[in-house]
């Protein structure tokens, strides 16, 4: 079992900048990739950006190249999220996950296995 905390969430104004983190926990070693899903009210969950665990190959949503960096701290179990330049559309509930899989489609949320309580994202214009 993987436990995922994230936190690094709140309320900011347009062009503001955020950094998400999320820490692992428990049966780490055996995770490929740790990914970053947002959901707003009413809309499905949506794929943010994907890092592979060794490789530090990413993977980014086409609305947050550009403006979101995703990168991992191994040593410290610990993904984050770096969020500049944030918009109104950004609002949404960020969510860390990590799979176990070595190949995966990376927006997809059931390639996941494990997934946190997720952090409060609004950002107002």
């Amino acid at each position: 079992q993987v436990q995922l905390v994230e936190s690094g969430g709140g309320s900011v104004q347009t062009g503001g900048s955020l950094r998400l983190s999320c820490v692992a926990s428990g049966a780490t070693d055996n995770t490929y990739w740790m990914g970053w899903f947002r959901q707003a009210p009413g809309k499905e969950r949506e794929g943010v950006a994907s890092i592979h665990r060794d490789s530090g190959t990413t993977y980014y949503t086409d609305s947050v190249k550009g403006r979101f960096t995703i990168s991992l701290d191994n040593a410290k179990n610990t993904l984050y999220l770096q969020m500049n330049s944030l918009k109104p559309e950004d609002t949404a509930m960020y969510y860390c996950a990590s799979s176990l899989w070595r190949v995966i489609v990376w927006r997809r949320p059931d390639n996941y296995q494990y997934r946190g309580q997720g952090t409060q994202v609004t950002v107002s214009s």
